[in-house]
């Protein structure tokens, strides 16, 4: 349910109200603030609340039960485009594409650097890459861990960029903090309940990427637990979902991007690279992504991807990215927007 205060309640009235609700019922009010509107969210069983008379309250303007699960992230509670800001001037979401690249794993402190380099001068605004890398097969490179998040760090230092990283355990937290600008929470993860409670608790933002064969009701659950806790610097991330295709790693759920903007309020990336595993088809995933409305693009760029040690297959080389970029920038025109 939720409560669409009118203009005429104060900060006090709000804050009394909220209070009010809270003692009377079994609920959790989270108070939203928007342009000229304050919307109250409540959580928690709202069968028992007498909406009669929380209506005859002259500062309500109305109340509307929401039937979706998700509350916080719905758009109804939130009616206006929410961003989230990675960095000063670096906000996804609004008028600007943010493009994040960088190899899958950090392999060295040359190696990540260079790559930081190149992807900047050609335009993207975000260094990715790997420390911790979950992997399918326990023999497969599990990325350098605490190292290579040394070593992001450095090469942020070296190149301005801020870092986008996956976290996969709780425990890790403190130490990614100061190292990292946006956690990234993978598809293997979308669901680990207790890392996604812990991250709620930081306001640090939150890539979060939806599951293999998960719903987008689902994904927005998982985004629910992150704001459920306090943290509302969510971005949401289409990598691609399972299916019976075999010709593709997996299938990219382009229709999840109008999908999510239309039922959400949470800035939406979409990863191609993920998406097919192979690195032809990036460059026409991103310009579909683009087109459909995306807010910003997640893509992997190696410095020599035939020797990668994670994900080659689908890196793009620095000659591939670099003629990338000018396309996804007059796509980015072509719909009213920047990159």
């Amino acid at each position: 349910m939720i409560i669409v205060m009118k203009n005429s309640a104060t900060q006090e009235y709000i804050d009394h109200f909220s209070n009010w609700l809270t003692g009377r019922y079994d609920v959790q009010v989270n108070p939203i603030y928007g342009t000229g509107t304050t919307v109250l969210a409540l959580l928690g069983d709202t069968h028992a609340l007498d909406q009669d008379a929380i209506l005859r309250d002259p500062h309500v303007e109305r109340v509307t039960k929401i039937q979706e699960p998700f509350k916080l992230a719905n758009r109804k509670t939130h009616p206006e485009d929410s961003t989230v800001e990675i960095a000063p001037g670096i906000t996804v979401g609004g008028k600007k594409i943010v493009v994040m690249a960088g190899p899958c794993s950090v392999e060295s402190e040359e190696q990540i650097i260079e790559v930081a380099q190149h992807v900047k001068a050609q335009g993207a605004a975000v260094l990715r890459g790997g420390a911790w890398k979950p992997r399918s097969s326990p023999y497969s490179f599990q990325g350098l861990k605490a190292e290579g998040l040394e070593l992001l760090h450095k090469a942020s230092l070296a190149t301005g960029l801020p870092v986008v990283t996956e976290i996969t355990n709780p425990a890790h937290i403190e130490q990614f903090i100061g190292k990292c600008d946006c956690f990234q929470v993978g598809a293997r993860n979308m669901q680990n309940f207790e890392l996604l409670k812990e991250l709620g608790k930081t306001k640090i933002p939150v890539l979060l990427k939806r599951g293999f064969a998960n719903t987008i009701e689902e994904f927005l659950m998982s985004a629910e637990y992150l704001m459920a806790g306090g943290n509302s610097n969510v971005i949401l991330c289409e990598r691609g979902i399972r299916t019976y295709e075999t010709y593709t790693r997996n299938t990219l759920d382009i229709s999840a991007v109008p999908v999510l903007k239309r039922i959400s309020h949470l800035p939406v990336v979409v990863d191609p690279s993920h998406a097919a595993g192979i690195y032809w088809m990036v460059r026409p995933l991103a310009r579909a992504a683009v087109a459909a409305g995306a807010d910003g693009l997640i893509i992997e760029v190696h410095n020599d991807p035939a020797h990668a040690l994670s994900d080659g297959a689908q890196s793009l080389t620095y000659e591939s990215f670099e003629e990338t970029m000018p396309e996804l920038r007059q796509l980015a025109r072509a719909v009213g927007r920047d990159l």
